[in-house]
């Protein structure tokens, strides 16, 4: 009679049993892997973690990402050297360009927009041939307490400090090369930085705001010329910059 208390053994597995058996798990656990770093790499995109200032003449941003090809043609052209590109915490926005305003605006200083030449996809759109064409945001006065126009006040001295390392065109240095902003001291009864760098004509505007003629107090005005390159925001001396740039994401979101 056999104990009823034993189990019966069970047969073991042969060595291809085994092989298959570990390709499958092998195969599911590469499969879920994959899954998840697809995951990771789309959230930050589908989620628009990151607002970020696209070059001069980028497509709206869901085609922009699916047209670039990273290929860093645009950051090699730039003169002033604002264009840079996203780091890998941006997920499939990787290595796509982009611009710091408050660093580096996009002051023209090319005037042919050698960004969208250089571009080989038309993710910048070769549509554009000014710059009065582009479309990059719109300025916005974001921080209206802080402007030194709105107080009535003046500047004087460097508009970022001696260890801004930013450049700009001033047409009356050097018509073609892209000066250091450190280097360019003002002095100005009343600031207004953001209208005279501007390289828009105009785009903004300083406007008074009482109809008292003794009042010296102004506020800047952007106007529909505006194509949001940045150096308002740049140039601003204030810390943070009263005036700032709503990117594409951000006019969808307020519109």
């Amino acid at each position: 009679m056999t104990d009823a208390s034993q189990t019966p053994k069970k047969p073991r597995l042969t060595r291809r049993e085994l092989e298959r058996r570990r390709l499958i798990l092998r195969t599911v656990g590469l499969g879920v892997a994959a899954v998840a770093a697809g995951l990771v790499g789309w959230y930050p995109v589908y989620r628009k973690l990151f607002d970020r200032l696209r070059p001069p003449g980028a497509l709206a941003e869901k085609e922009f990402l699916a047209a670039c090809i990273k290929c860093g043609q645009c950051v090699q052209v730039c003169p002033v050297e604002a264009i840079k590109l996203a780091d890998g915490d941006e997920g499939y926005g990787l290595g796509v360009p982009y611009i710091d305003a408050r660093a580096q605006a996009c002051d023209f200083s090319c005037d042919a927009v050698q960004c969208v030449l250089a571009c080989p996809t038309g993710a910048l759109s070769h549509a554009i041939a000014t710059k009065e064409e582009v479309t990059m945001g719109f300025a916005r006065l974001a921080r209206p307490e802080s402007c030194l126009a709105m107080k009535g006040e003046g500047f004087t001295g460097l508009a970022r400090g001696y260890d801004f390392t930013g450049l700009l065109r001033y047409e009356e240095i050097d018509r073609w090369e892209p000066q250091p902003v450190a280097s360019h001291p003002y002095e100005l009864d009343l600031c207004d930085l953001c209208v005279r760098e501007c390289p828009i004509q105009g785009a903004i505007s300083l406007e008074r705001i009482s109809d008292d003629p003794a009042d010296p107090r102004r506020i800047p005005t952007v106007h529909k010329a505006c194509v949001g390159c940045g150096t308002c925001e740049m140039i601003c001396p204030t810390e943070p910059a009263a005036i700032i740039i709503d990117t594409e994401i951000t006019l969808e979101a307020q519109s």
